[in-house]
């Protein structure tokens, strides 16, 4: 549990204005949805993602490494790895695992399934939006496990769409419809605490030097 006098102490040395938008981010952050990208190839891909994740108050991305190990790319991603929480998985099974464990449902994201388009989908229940990777999809662990699946509907020709481009359409499509509900989507207190000294460890120059100072005066 981090200690809010110390998050306090650390904010001291943040502008104003950096502290107003830290809160006015953290009101508009939620946990109820998560996003997994299964073995995503092309990296620019997984950095668009975590930047759908950002711009739509989407706290947590996992990333899936079980053949292709990826670094996010700084530019793609405009800087949301600072601000985005990244859990890397090793294995699709273990990443299941570890995310039904926190209460979420698997949800396959795939144009090739009949179960629900997205405008029908039930924002009520923490959910996990899976995308695989570019040529082949999801895994068969993915699709077996899978709660749900979840399509978008295509009127065209082509039958799906970039992972990224579809990302991006259903996480605005799902916390729009999530913020204007009555759930509790909302990150609690502790939550945002622990990002307040996240994100302050990731913007205050000298971090550790103010962080030893404090310690010390304690």
């Amino acid at each position: 549990m981090v200690d809010e006098k110390l998050v306090t102490y650390l904010e001291s040395y943040l502008t104003e204005e950096r502290k107003t938008r830290f809160q006015q981010v953290l009101s508009q952050r939620t946990n109820h949805f998560t996003v997994a990208t299964e073995d995503v190839y092309q990296l620019h891909n997984t950095s668009a993602v975590m930047r759908s994740c950002d711009v739509f108050g989407v706290q947590k991305l996992h990333v899936i490494e079980e053949q292709n190990v990826k670094r996010i790319d700084r530019e793609i991603a405009m800087g949301a790895q600072k601000w985005v929480d990244l859990v890397r998985h090793h294995s699709t099974k273990d990443a299941i695992k570890s995310i039904k464990a926190q209460g979420y449902q698997i949800v396959a994201t795939t144009p090739h399934e009949e179960d629900c388009d997205l405008a029908d989908f039930d924002i009520t229940k923490k959910s996990c939006f899976f995308f695989g990777r570019e040529t082949q999809g999801l895994s068969d662990e993915v699709m077996n496990n899978a709660d749900c699946f979840l399509k978008i509907p295509m009127f065209g020709f082509t039958e799906s769409l970039n992972i990224s481009v579809s990302a991006a359409i259903i996480l605005q499509d799902v916390t729009q419809k999530l913020k204007a509900s009555n759930i509790k989507w909302q990150l609690t207190e502790a939550e945002k605490l622990q990002k307040r000294y996240d994100w302050c460890k990731k913007t205050i120059k000298s971090f550790d030097k103010i962080l030893e100072r404090y310690l010390i005066q304690q």
